[in-house]
């Protein structure tokens, strides 16, 4: 019993420790690898709507824990990136829009910042579009825009100006009534024009009767027909910061001027019918990083 007692005794030094100091090593080597491999879930992301549809803007909102870090978060789907700014301390908003040009369907967004990265699955469900046939006389061709209005108008609609201007649900820009929807199709002779949807709401205001600014933002588009606008006509542009940009079209008169900062319900023209028109009406047109999407929504829900 003493010759066990003394091997037992023998095998419990080990580098000059013994045995209760090697069992607290045990113990603190045992926890340490669980507590470094737990996650940090610095990122909570909320998407809205929680049912989206084609055409509808998708607002991702995410708040971090990590104060240090400089660079915004990102979200991406597919090939496109959209920058996330900042809307309150650590927290942070992207905006994804869809179109009628796109499938139903899921879709994978990807949330990066704070050395993170979460994939996250959206279901954007189908919409029905109203569908119009236009029937063009043989010969007769659309007017066609200029290259300079091309090119002001792409780059006003893609600004992506890091203050955000508007606060609370966006204005009737007019007070007509609504004579086309967003998004709707249509047939040219018969043929489906694919790539065609109607970027905007119309409003069969009287000729002359006040524009107004939906929402505060800085102007960023003034052109003319005078200077080569043909399809847009007399033309306001608002950028409302943040990827949001509104474009009124076909005015008759223009109020304001590049780099005013206009007020929501202040006034920035008149209906007109300038450009590819066929009668007076106003064109408003929403557009988020790029894309044109359904304003409705943003007349009727406050968008962060």
């Amino acid at each position: 019993m003493i010759i066990e007692n003394s091997a037992s005794s023998s095998k419990k030094k080990l580098l000059g420790f013994n045995v209760k100091a090697i069992n607290v090593l045990k113990g603190i080597f045992a926890v340490l690898p669980l507590t470094l491999a737990l996650p940090v879930n610095a990122l909570q992301v909320k998407i809205t709507p929680t049912n989206p549809k084609l055409g509808d803007t998708l607002s991702v909102e995410i708040n971090r824990d990590n104060q240090g870090n400089s660079t915004n978060p990102t979200v991406a789907v597919g090939n496109n990136t959209y920058p996330a700014f900042e809307i309150a301390p650590n927290q942070y908003r992207a905006f994804v829009p869809t179109t009628p040009l796109e499938k139903a369907g899921t879709r994978t967004l990807r949330v990066t910042g704070d050395g993170q990265v979460q994939n996250l699955a959206v279901n954007v469900l189908n919409r029905k579009f109203p569908v119009q046939r236009i029937t063009l006389p043989p010969g007769k061709a659309g007017v066609g825009a200029t290259e300079h209005e091309l090119k002001r108008v792409a780059a006003f609609k893609v600004l992506q100006t890091p203050e955000k201007y508007w606060n609370g649900v966006f204005l009737k820009p007019n007070a007509g009534r609504m004579s086309t929807t967003y998004g709707v199709r249509r047939y040219y002779n018969g043929t489906f024009a694919k790539d065609y949807y109607h970027r905007g709401l119309d409003y069969a205001g009287a000729a002359g009767s006040s524009v107004i600014a939906p929402a505060p933002g800085r102007v960023a588009l003034v052109g003319r027909v005078s200077q080569g606008f043909r399809v847009h006509g007399n033309v306001v542009g608002i950028d409302h910061g943040q990827g949001v940009t509104s474009i009124f079209m076909h005015l008759s008169r223009i109020n304001v001027k590049e780099g005013d900062f206009v007020k929501a319900g202040q006034l920035i023209g008149a209906v007109g019918s300038t450009g590819a028109s066929t009668g007076p009406h106003l064109h408003w047109g929403l557009y988020v990083n790029g894309q044109s999407v359904d304003p409705t929504p943003w007349r009727t829900k406050v968008v962060k």
